[in-house]
């Protein structure tokens, strides 16, 4: 499917999405920070697994998130989130 199958104003969405996307990539794991705080067991774990994956998405080093996941310290992803929001 070729952008020539969307109309010009789908096209217009589509490009501010992937202009966006490390912005929309560093909310979405923001707000995972905080499910982590209140989530337990199963789906704390699925959690994890969604941060590691935005990460290793956000060209975090593998060994860092390893690191943080391994930790399962949410306190240390606020962390590389805050340093990520400052770049």
């Amino acid at each position: 499917m070729g952008m020539n199958d969307f109309t010009a104003h789908q096209q217009k969405i589509i490009k501010r999405y992937y202009q966006n996307i490390d912005a929309i990539s560093l909310q979405k794991l923001s707000e995972t920070v905080t499910e982590l705080y209140l989530a337990e067991g199963k789906k704390r774990e699925r959690l994890w697994k969604n941060a590691a994956a935005a990460m290793e998405k956000m060209g975090v080093q593998p060994a860092r998130i390893e690191s943080i996941v391994k930790s399962n310290k949410p306190e240390l992803l606020a962390e590389l989130v805050q340093e990520m929001q400052g770049k």
